[in-house]
């Protein structure tokens, strides 16, 4: 019956269409629309997906069994925060929730020329956030360089004329007469030194001492292979033991921020002009276990006061990407915050019972506090006025814990109680749902529901009227992820070889563009959506496909990236009505106007390989003659890689418009067009 309707919604697809668009708007276009979901590891997802309904169980559908296919788990680290945006180059710097002793807490680390190195508990901990060390003997009978390298997030991209920041903690846990340098390098893997500087150490240094240096390379490497290192002379040092704790090596940050952000891919998010910030999760939120919850006081002030955790797959947070740096990173790029707040259950099936759930609203309560609190009002808020923003952050929605259609028969009480709470305090932030919708019934009752959904192209393009049925009362929603992840609908979480895509292709891409017509449509209801994932270390992947792919030296923006940024990019602040598209058809459209400009906008999603013509009919006295188009376009497996980043890329042209005008829509395209018209 499916291979029918596409048939004949393919057949439906050849013939012309006429769309005549209406003079009025039916509903303002929530500035929120478009914006990013963050998750420190996408790898979430996995525990929550429904292999007999396929998609996300907000939508309403039921199931019976939960599968975590076993390809995608045999990798714990996805690198999308450390080693992704977060602009940090060193990998595992500062031993956190590792075991001293095992080869594992060495993860990243190796010994140069001879020294012996091991994680250690210290005796005498950097800090109680902090109570592991790396232990370096420096062995008698060596000469030369002698020390300890640190091999980055799959290698530390160098490049010449570029100053890089280092820094670490050291000292002599028994005091000694040496007195000499330590000379930090960003070398090759082969050895050659791209760029270097010392500073002395002394071995009557017993307490903990911080040094920074910076490092301008002279030689830009042909490979991202390359090694922080850090060395004493042998000969000098030989018999020294010495112990380092929390080192450090950033690049030049996104507008140079204090432990900021990784510049091109900062840059690629910017270019979508999100409007709001989707943290911390997801998933990641939640924690396997309570007291392993992501927990906003253990990610905030100095790093070296950041005990990081063991997040949901295994793989260690740093949480040097903490709650401060998300609201900057927020404030950089002119979003507004999404911050979900951890609301008794814990991934691994704990719920806090009723009795107990007073210390975690109150956690909750000083976490917005942090974020909004006026100074001199709570400690949270003087906290951040600590940190230099004396101002509040803005903040509007606040997400009560995540994917809670898991412990629904405890969400009743736990968002009751949260939220009867929350409300009291801080009446004019909406709190965001994340049940099924209506199912259970909640009390208060919900004003907005978050829903997600990972489907195939052809289900995106047949459900671009998803939201049309629904009720138009106070409750509003957020698509807070969604993808065309698959083009198997038998088996959605797949693997490759059965139909699981590895990076978008214009197939996927379009069919989540014909969605997004949808939610424009619908936008006096879907108050915002954004894809997921949103990040993807290419070197270190456990699930496809991305928005934005990366490794250490280059930014690969997907075919579904350059759909969201030109739907986010050509935003109206209206939505005009026209003959709507067929639901179980091929070729999807919406018209918004942008008041301000005087223009309207016509989006066009063709979803097959057929070329579809379509005819305009405008109502306006005053239409230009000519407009302007912005396309993307190829065949249904066309994609952007590593090996080819712009196998696909927005066109932008010239395009013949009036009252009456005809478009072409080339097969698997999205097309934007501009035209003034009032």
């Amino acid at each position: 019956m499916k291979s029918l309707i596409f048939l004949l919604g393919l057949l439906g697809a050849t013939r012309a269409v006429t769309v005549s668009v209406s003079a009025t708007a039916s509903h303002p276009i929530p500035t929120t629309l478009w914006g990013q979901m963050f998750e420190v590891d996408p790898i979430s997802r996995l525990s929550n997906l429904c292999t007999n309904c396929a998609i996300f169980l907000e939508t309403g559908y039921q199931c019976e069994s939960l599968l975590i296919p076993s390809s995608f788990v045999s990798n714990p680290l996805h690198s999308t925060g450390d080693g992704g945006l977060y602009a940090e180059l060193l990998q595992n710097r500062a031993f956190q929730q590792v075991t001293p002793g095992t080869s594992a807490a060495l993860n990243a680390w190796q010994a140069v020329n001879g020294a012996t190195i091991s994680v250690i508990a210290e005796s005498v901990p950097v800090s109680s956030a902090l109570p592991n060390a790396l232990h370096v003997v420096i062995p008698n009978g060596r000469t030369g360089p002698v020390g300890f390298a640190n091999t980055g997030y799959f290698g530390i991209k160098v490049t010449a004329s570029t100053t890089y920041s280092a820094s670490f903690f050291y000292r002599f846990p028994t005091a000694s007469s040496f007195r000499g340098t330590a000379t930090v390098s960003l070398q090759t893997s082969s050895g050659q030194i791209l760029g270097s500087s010392t500073v002395s150490i002394s071995g009557a240094q017993t307490s903990w001492q911080q040094l920074s240096v910076q490092i301008t390379p002279t030689i830009t490497p042909s490979s991202t292979g390359n090694l922080f290192v850090i060395t004493l002379d042998g000969s000098a040092a030989a018999g020294q033991t010495i112990n380092f704790a929390m080192l450090s090596l950033f690049p030049p940050t996104f507008k140079d921020r204090p432990n900021g952000m990784r510049i091109d891919i900062a840059e690629a998010l910017s270019e979508m002009r999100p409007s709001f910030f989707r943290f911390p999760g997801g998933n990641n939120l939640e924690g396997q276990t309570v007291a392993t919850r992501w927990q906003w006081n253990a990610t905030v002030g100095p790093l070296v006061e950041r005990p990081g955790r063991v997040g949901d797959w295994g793989y260690i947070n740093t949480d040097g990407l903490g709650l401060f740096e998300y609201l900057t990173w927020c404030e950089d790029l002119n979003m507004i915050p999404i911050m979900a707040v951890w609301a008794g259950f814990a991934l691994g099936g704990t719920s806090v019972a009723e009795a107990d759930l007073q210390p975690f609203i109150q956690q909750a309560i000083d976490q917005i506090n942090f974020v909004i609190g006026a100074q001199g009002t709570s400690e949270a808020a003087d906290l951040r006025v600590s940190l230099g923003h004396p101002e509040p952050f803005a903040l509007t929605f606040v997400e009560v814990g995540n994917e809670d259609f898991f412990a629904a028969n405890t969400y009743v009480y736990r968002w009751h109680d949260f939220v009867d709470t929350l409300q009291a305090q801080f009446p004019d932030l909406h709190f965001i749902a994340t049940s099924d919708t209506s199912n259970p019934i909640l009390s208060p009752n919900p004003t907005e529901y978050d829903i997600h959904v990972y489907q195939t192209p052809s289900w995106f393009a047949q459900n671009s009227f998803f939201y049309d049925g629904f009720e138009r009362n106070v409750t509003r929603y957020f698509e807070g992820e969604y993808a065309a992840i698959s083009t198997n609908p038998d088996d959605i979480f797949g693997t490759p070889a059965d139909g699981r895509l590895t990076f978008p292709t214009m197939q996927s891409s379009t069919g989540e563009a014909a969605f997004m017509t949808g939610l424009e449509r619908n936008s006096d209801i879907v108050f915002a959506a954004s894809y997921a994932p949103l990040l993807n270390h290419v070197a270190n992947s456990q699930w496809t496909p991305n928005l934005v792919s990366f490794d250490s030296g280059a930014v690969y923006r997907s075919t579904s990236f350059y759909v969201q940024m030109l739907f986010s990019q050509n935003r109206g602040d209206e939505y005009i009505p026209s003959t709507l598209p067929n639901r179980t058809g091929t070729i999807f459209w919406s018209v918004v106007r942008n008041t301000t400009a005087q223009s309207i906008i016509i989006k066009v999603s063709n979803t097959i390989a057929t070329e579809t013509s379509l005819t305009f009919n405008l109502p306006f006295t005053t239409v230009a003659t000519t407009g302007t188009l912005q396309i993307i376009q190829g065949s249904a497996t066309t994609s952007n890689t590593p090996t080819t980043p712009n196998a696909a890329v927005p066109v932008t042209s010239s395009i013949g418009t009036g009252k009456t005008f005809t478009y072409n829509a080339p097969g698997f395209s999205f097309s934007v067009i501009t035209l003034v018209a009032h």
